[in-house]
């Protein structure tokens, strides 16, 4: 019975740094994209330059080898950083600026009409 009960708990444990790892990766990546907007064009106008540069240097596409590095050096940051925030033990639920992944709503702004103030009951 103590043993079932264990591999029970390992297993919901195991799930749930399975869930917070996933939910990691994508608010990571959607962050990257959103709000790291500026990081990506400065990456893609390095990696332009780079590819120019290695053009002349190397005989194979020196295009297609930046942008593979590029997508692989995102896709490892957000991945590690994903890996990072699960060993810590971060469950996203326990972040504050997350309010907007699980659809809670921000109670702190009221609507306030110009009439309000003469017609309103203010609580």
């Amino acid at each position: 019975m103590v043993s079932a009960q264990s591999s029970n708990l390992g297993k919901t444990y195991s799930l749930l740094m399975i869930k917070s790892f996933l939910i990691w990766t994508f608010t990571l990546a959607v962050c990257l994209l959103v709000v790291g907007f500026p990081l990506v064009v400065l990456m893609a106008t390095v990696g332009c330059l780079l590819s120019i540069i290695l053009q002349s240097v190397m005989p194979v596409s020196a295009v297609l080898l930046v942008a593979g590095a590029l997508i692989m050096f995102n896709v490892m940051a957000v991945v590690l950083a994903a890996g990072v925030l699960t060993v810590k033990g971060v469950h996203p639920s326990e972040v504050k600026w997350l309010s907007w992944l699980h659809g809670e709503a921000d109670q702190t702004q009221t609507t306030v009409y110009a009439a309000c103030p003469l017609t309103c009951e203010i609580k």
